[in-house]
């Protein structure tokens, strides 16, 4: 009885930890602003990865890959950053590959797919191939994150914000930690 209790301390412990980790990440590209004279291009993709590996830092699969493959799909506007490949604050690796919209392979070789300008028939077509398998998905470019992505990305100049489409989570198969669709659910400060 105590081991349980011990390690419920250590699994809310760790919680805290990340939410507070993906609190710092989604801020940190205001900090970016004022450490120096980068282009409003770089700072928007460094802040862009840092929100996409937040988000994947709270995902669970129902079989948890040793190595994230994140793939990219059609022409996105803020991955230069995302595409070098980088290691989540747990440590574990994330590739990078890109993938055009109709390979057939995307639902085998992703465990996320971050989702840049397609059609309304590629995305239909992308959709529909990763239909009942637990593949994250982020969209770069859907205003309205209705159809099928889990995560919608809002960027503008001052920062980098998301919507979580609640209905597509419920059927990707792939758990997402409470914390991330509270801060989903947060408006910006006016400013």
């Amino acid at each position: 009885m105590k081991v349980a209790v011990r390690t419920t301390g250590r699994v809310f412990v760790c919680k805290r930890i990340l939410l507070a980790g993906i609190l710092c990440l989604l801020s940190s590209f205001v900090c970016a602003q004022a450490q120096g004279p980068q282009s409003m291009a770089e700072q928007r993709a460094k802040a862009v990865t840092q929100v996409v590996l937040g988000i994947l830092s709270y995902a669970r699969w129902p079989v948890e890959p040793a190595q994230l493959r994140l793939c990219i799909v059609g022409p996105t506007e803020y991955t230069d950053d995302l595409v070098k490949g980088t290691t989540q604050a747990t440590g574990r690796p994330v590739t990078v590959r890109r993938f055009l919209a109709q390979n057939p392979s995307i639902p085998s070789e992703c465990d996320a797919v971050y989702i840049g300008k397609l059609s309304g028939n590629e995305r239909s077509q992308l959709f529909a191939a990763l239909a009942g398998r637990p593949i994250l998905s982020i969209s770069e470019a859907d205003d309205q994150c209705t159809v099928g992505s889990l995560f919608c990305l809002q960027v503008s100049d001052d920062q980098v914000s998301f919507e979580v489409n609640l209905d597509s989570v419920a059927r990707s198969g792939v758990r997402i930690h409470p914390s991330v669709l509270q801060l989903s659910r947060r408006k910006p400060a006016a400013s």
